[in-house]
Formats: C-alpha cells, structure tokens, sequence
C-alpha cells in the first residue's frame, strides 16, 4: 500500500486490513481479527459470517469499480473472490501466495484462469508456478524490509523489567484467540519443567500480538515468572535466547533473527483428522520447509505438552554445539529471503500493468 500510494497519491483503497493498513490509508470493510479463524471446522461454523464478508466487498466493488483487486494468501476465500472479479473483468494480482505447495496443488490450474499475475515471496514458489504457466514474479519476502527500527537490546529490556544478563525464553503462542486456547496451557505448565533443566534462574517473555488485548492472556492466568511484552515481537524474537512458537509465519519471523525455537502446532481433532489427507509436506512450520530440512523441532498435537516443550527447550540450553549448529542452519534461511524492497517492486509492477493505458483524468482505485 506504502509503494501504491507513493507512486499514486491519490488512490483509493479498501478491503479487509488490520491497524497498520488503516493507518497507512486502507478503508477498513472488515478488520483482519474478524477473519482469524482457522481450520476446516472454523471456517463451516463461521460460513454465514464469511457470505456476509463476501457480499459486502462485491457491493463496494460494483459501487466504485475499482482498477485492480489485490488477494493476499487466505485462498479458500479469495479464489472465490478472484472468479467474480475476473467475471467483472477486473484485473487480479495475489500477493503471498497460498501454500499450493502444502496443499491444493488443483488450484493452480484454477490460477491461471483467475490471477493476471502471482508475486511470490520464496525462489521454490516461482519454480513451482512456472511449471503450471501461471504468471509470476519472485520479490523477495516482505519481512526483510519491515525489520527495521527496533527497540536497542539495553532499552528493551530495561523498560520490560528484564534482567539482560539472564537467559530468556521467548514465547509466542499464537496470533490468533484459537491459537492462544490451544497452546498457551501447556506452554504455561512447561516453565517449571524447563527450569529444572537448567542450573540457573531463567526469565519468560510472553509476545502478545498487537490484534490481541492483553486481556486475552491476563484472563487465562499467568505465572510471575512470565512477562507479558505488547507491541514487540520482533525485539522478543531477536533478544530472547530461545523461543517456542505456535506454527505460522512467526516461525519465519523467527529464523530470520537466527533465534533457535521450538514450533507447537494443535488444532482440533477432525481439522488435524482431514489435513493429513490433504497435505503432503513432511513439515509444518515455515523455518523448516524453507530449508527443506529439519533444522528446528516440530510438536504436533499430542506432543504439545508440558514434558516434551521443557524437553527441546532443555536440549537448546544444555548443548552448546546442538544450539549453535541450529543457530548457523537458521542463518542459511534468511539468505534465501531475498532483498529489501518487496513491496515497492509488487506496487512498481502492478502499477506499470494497470495505469500506463489508463488516462490522466482517471482516479486511482
């Protein structure tokens, strides 16, 4: 939006965004946290909501006719979206591309009948739409150029109460209330257990998301050996010895810091159930099907527990040379995430394939 607006001052947008996109210029038709639920279960209970979602955005859509329609991941929902969009002749660009390569490998022959061009933020994705003659670019992953800024190491945890000298363990249980329910308990109970395993006193950093109200961990009860850090994920995920996080994108996140952790993924019963029939990927978390290898451990449902956290996390702070081996196979990650500046190349292109045939007088949507 940042490179949108720079090129085209005047444009219009709107859509489904969170706080920053509304701070950057976005008319928020929905906000983000509304659309955070996951799983196959979910999504059926909340299916008159997303109708709902739906029908609004085709409102807007036929009201202002816009120039282009940008999709950002969320497939189930947006290649709906893209086949009424394309029947309105409007052009579709996809901006971080579903995991067709997890799952869904049937939707890419659907994407190159919906999407005029797929930009994708990992070399293997442009590999991967090539082969089904989908347009695509590779321009680099976006986190590359949002890191910036952050809070010094002494000011951080100075003004968290934080001792500097002390090991610390990041936790990051989710970004999502789902998430939050599902593995904040175990990760809880696993404090006591993983302080056992080290000779020393250790200090716990809880990262809420900035969509969540810190009411959301309060309510669930917190040990006091936990401090609860608002608006500084990053600084938790680069300043902390070792981290446990649920699966997702902070998994990225976090190997892009070369910051060793321990992934948790739990979902319920059935949503697990059906997605080992759909997925074929021998990894869940981003870090390691990046390095397409196991570089850092995966808990999977009933392994996300008290024992087994406390035991990977004391394996970390135990083995000096398992630690720093992990620590120099995450450096090979951030290597592969390409160069700052991906979202000025997306918002250069989609602006050189919309606006060149388009006349002076005409608004920006």
């Amino acid at each position: 939006m940042k490179g949108l607006l720079g090129l085209h001052p005047d444009l219009q947008v709107a859509g489904i965004g969170g706080d920053k996109m509304r701070r950057a210029g976005m008319e928020l038709l929905y906000h983000v946290r509304e659309m955070s639920f996951m799983g196959f279960v979910e999504v059926i209970k909340h299916l008159p909501f997303i109708l709902r979602v739906r029908n609004r955005l085709e409102d807007w859509v036929d009201e202002y006719n816009p120039d282009a329609v940008v999709l950002i991941d969320y497939p189930g929902f947006n290649l709906r979206f893209a086949k009424r969009m394309k029947h309105r002749d409007i052009p579709v660009y996809y901006y971080i591309s579903p995991q067709v390569w997890a799952w869904g490998r049937g939707r890419l022959k659907k994407m190159k009948r919906l999407v005029d061009k797929m930009y994708v933020i990992f070399p293997f994705e442009e590999e991967l739409y090539e082969q089904y003659e989908v347009p695509v670019e590779f321009v680099g992953h976006p986190l590359v150029e949002e890191v910036k800024g952050l809070q010094s190491e002494s000011d951080f945890f100075r003004k968290n109460g934080l001792d500097n000298g002390m090991k610390t363990i990041g936790l990051l249980p989710g970004s999502r209330e789902q998430e939050i329910d599902r593995h904040l308990e175990p990760i809880m109970e696993s404090i006591p257990l993983i302080q056992k395993t080290f000779d020393r006193p250790l200090q716990f950093v809880l990262a809420a998301a900035p969509d969540l109200a810190p009411v959301i961990f309060t309510d669930r009860g917190l040990p006091d050996e936990v401090r609860l850090v608002r608006d500084k994920t990053y600084e938790v995920m680069k300043y902390s010895d070792v981290i446990i996080t649920s699966s997702g994108s902070a998994t990225l996140e976090v190997a892009y810091f070369g910051t060793p952790m321990v992934i948790l993924y739990r979902m319920s019963t059935l949503t697990w159930w059906l997605g080992n029939l759909l997925v074929d990927m021998p990894y869940i978390g981003l870090a390691n099907i990046v390095a397409e290898k196991e570089v850092v451990p995966e808990l999977l449902q009933n392994n996300v527990n008290p024992k087994t956290i406390a035991q990977e996390i004391g394996h970390y702070l135990t083995d000096e040379a398992y630690y720093n081996s992990v620590k120099e196979s995450l450096g090979e990650i951030r290597e592969k995430l390409g160069e700052p500046g991906a979202g000025h190349r997306v918002a250069q292109s989609i602006s050189t394939e919309i606006y060149p045939v388009k006349s002076e007088n005409d608004s920006a949507t």
